[in-house]
């Protein structure tokens, strides 16, 4: 087997692989990793060649909160820990704007981050305005990206993008937060952004119906350069694209990744073992988040309160897909499980809240 670092990237066109195993993969801990599992898998995914690497609570700078989660080790923390084992790899960080503050980003400047990424709501992205551009006065690599791409249309996400761009943004794109995509679904919109702007495109996928590796595949084809992943897919919900899977992949098809295939998949065994308790799953809760359109980030809280107040995660999750529920209204999971139990003491018939075309 040739092994990805040895080949030469000739006329291969190259791909920017961002690893936001830290970071997104704290959703399905809890928010819990510890000092030196952080360092740990840190150490060998720049081992790897693993171009970036993003560490933080799951929400991004600044949102260990009781909505959102408590991290067990604050943001300065983190980004100490991660910063050192990384002497090679670029460090990441992700702010949602209201989580984070500009005080937060300049904490994440003294860290020396080299690559920031602030997330809007794939229609709110003048959110980012300020944040953009107090980081290009700074001097740092900003990325401005969509959350909740699907409730967007193309031309929308696009239109959004060249925004962010007018804002200072020096790389753009979009999240399928809630592994709604179906790969046309996400080359129509990348083709769309990519016509609209002349910075790099990203993609970042959920596996919520299993299209992660697929939708990162034809993200590419489209036209991004740049794509997340996660060792062993750990991340929210069902998972992220998995990290060892894709890059593979990508060489086969004649992209260069320029990573270390063995260092890579020392690095998911390492994650495998060391940061999660089992790997990310698509069981029936992730399958309704996905087709329902729900944000991944919801399903320990979707869980804990539905269990609490008796009634189907399912149903919760349905009816914040119609509800149009986005990351930062937690709250309203609450609303949902107790309407949901209200209306099953009144008789109302089970279910009642899906739509059956949402499948």
């Amino acid at each position: 087997m040739i092994r990805t670092a040895d080949r030469e990237s000739g006329g291969r066109k190259p791909v920017l692989v961002h690893d936001p195993t830290l970071r997104d993969g704290h959703h399905a801990v809890r928010h819990n990793l510890g000092p030196d599992q952080l360092r740990g898998y840190a150490a060998a995914a720049d081992a790897a060649g693993v171009p970036v690497v993003e560490v933080g609570h799951g929400n991004g700078l600044g949102a260990s909160s009781l909505q959102a989660g408590q991290a067990r080790l604050g943001d300065d923390e983190m980004l100490s820990v991660v910063r050192e084992a990384l002497p090679n790899s670029r460090m990441g960080v992700f702010m949602i704007p209201g989580w984070g503050t500009v005080q937060d980003l300049k904490k994440a400047i003294a860290h020396d981050v080299d690559v920031v990424r602030i997330g809007t709501h794939c229609t709110e992205g003048d959110l980012a305005e300020r944040y953009l551009g107090f980081l290009r006065d700074a001097g740092v690599e900003a990325h401005g990206v969509l959350l909740m791409s699907h409730m967007a249309s193309p031309r929308q996400l696009a239109e959004e993008c060249a925004r962010l761009v007018e804002y200072g943004a020096s790389g753009v794109g979009i999240l399928d937060s809630s592994g709604h995509f179906l790969p046309a679904d996400v080359a129509e919109r990348i083709g769309a952004i990519r016509h609209a702007v002349d910075v790099p495109v990203m993609f970042h996928g959920h596996n919520n119906l299993g299209m992660a590796v697929a939708n990162s595949v034809a993200a590419v084809e489209a036209g991004a350069s740049i794509v997340d992943a996660c060792a062993r897919g750990f991340g929210a919900g069902a998972g992220n694209t998995q990290l060892e899977v894709l890059v593979p992949v990508l060489e086969r098809m004649g992209f260069a990744t320029g990573i270390d295939l063995y260092g890579l998949l020392d690095a998911a065994d390492i994650a495998g073992r060391e940061l999660m308790p089992a790997p990310p799953a698509i069981d029936s809760v992730g399958v309704v988040s996905g087709l329902s359109g729900v944000f991944s980030g919801f399903k320990n809280r979707v869980l804990d309160i539905s269990r609490r107040e008796g009634v189907d995660p399912r149903d919760v999750f349905f009816e914040l897909g119609e509800r149009q529920a986005v990351a930062g209204q937690e709250d309203l999971i609450v609303d949902v499980a107790l309407a949901l139990r209200e209306g099953a003491h009144s008789g109302r018939p089970a279910g009642e809240s899906r739509a059956s075309g949402q499948v």
